[in-house]
């Protein structure tokens, strides 16, 4: 009887634990929604009139807003089924989208995400949708996807088509930066409308971390760059790229790092005058080993006339989990970015 009874209270106790650990994560596996201090992963921002909207990795794409940076809403994501290009492209795809970008252009928002089928290998593409307003409450609210941009294909390229960047240059060309964790970070030119690649194709490689070991190999541990955001200040263009592990919780090593050039199409130059195609950077972001492991996947915008930088960071005290990171930029006498989490706006 006493082992039938500990039977019992042991599968008792084992659901118990189940139902705990379910309620933890909602139908997405993300954890419960904190207004004040969201769970977010490769976060980029965009405003619509009086309204900010941060959109980052996650099913179908995630979507948040706020009217004060401060306390978040969660809204509904922009693809509530897999893209259709991607059925062809990429089949098997999960409609688990990677690492958008957004910018406003040719008056619509313009959003580039990252799609991969076989996650740990190059088997992956970038996408294009845009709508007029970002306010899902306007009548003119409505994502159009306009299929694949760029796509990488195993065995064929040694970079990675993930994570893009759009930026538009001092001539009103629109350029797109991408890339990579195996073999850098590459430029390509767009067209006019952004609807695909300009021809004849330009591309140009802006930052690589060279490695001795082989291609595709997940675990890596020396060419790991990624994240790539471009940014005009003053003279400069700023290359921030994310190096080393991200996705591992308070084991992660992440850092944020940058390069910058008078040209948009390079060659970004760290610090220290060395370019960033021979596995060079300016680390300017670490964990501070109490409220965040790391941090990493940046963006940066001008915000009343102030830098602001987006990040996001593992949470120690969050037990890893991805949380939401702005906090200004501060530039020093020679212009470069300097970086304090402790100053971050979200807590």
């Amino acid at each position: 009887m006493k082992i039938v009874l500990l039977s019992l209270l042991t599968l008792i106790a084992f659901n118990s634990v189940s139902n705990a650990q379910e309620v933890q994560t909602n139908e997405n596996g993300e954890p419960p929604f904190e207004p004040n201090n969201p769970y977010v992963h490769d976060p980029v921002m965009a405003k619509d009139g009086d309204t900010y909207y941060v959109f980052g990795t996650g099913v179908g794409i995630s979507v948040m807003s706020s009217k004060d940076l401060k306390t978040w809403k969660k809204e509904a994501p922009i693809f509530s089924e897999v893209p259709e290009w991607t059925k062809e492209a990429l089949p098997g795809f999960s409609n688990h989208i990677w690492a958008p970008d957004i910018i406003f252009y040719q008056g619509r928002y313009h959003i580039f995400y990252s799609c991969n089928a076989k996650p740990g290998k190059p088997h992956a593409a970038i996408g294009h949708a845009s709508t007029p307003t970002l306010d899902p409450e306007s009548s003119d609210f409505k994502w159009t996807d306009h299929g694949k941009i760029v796509q990488s294909v195993m065995g064929r390229d040694t970079w990675q088509a993930i994570d893009a960047n759009a930026i538009i240059d001092e001539s009103g060309t629109p350029w797109l930066a991408f890339g990579s964790f195996w073999d850098g970070i590459e430029l390509v030119k767009l067209k006019d409308d952004m609807s695909a690649m300009a021809w004849p194709q330009e591309w140009h490689s802006l930052a690589r971390r060279p490695s001795t070991q082989q291609p595709y190999e997940f675990e890596l541990t020396d060419s790991q760059i990624e994240a790539a955001f471009l940014y005009k200040h003053n003279d400069y263009y700023y290359l921030f790229v994310s190096l080393d592990m991200c996705c591992r919780g308070i084991n992660s090593d992440y850092k944020i790092a940058v390069g910058r050039s008078k040209e948009l199409t390079g060659p970004y130059i760290d610090r220290a005058g060395f370019t960033m195609l021979d596995g060079n950077s300016t680390v300017i972001a670490i964990g501070d080993g109490k409220q965040f492991a790391a941090l990493g996947h940046n963006s940066v915008y001008e915000i009343d006339g102030k830098d602001y930088l987006f990040a996001h960071g593992y949470s120690i005290p969050d037990d890893g989990e991805s949380k939401l990171i702005i906090t200004p930029i501060h530039w020093d006498n020679d212009d470069w970015p300097i970086i304090d989490i402790n100053e971050r706006i979200t807590k």
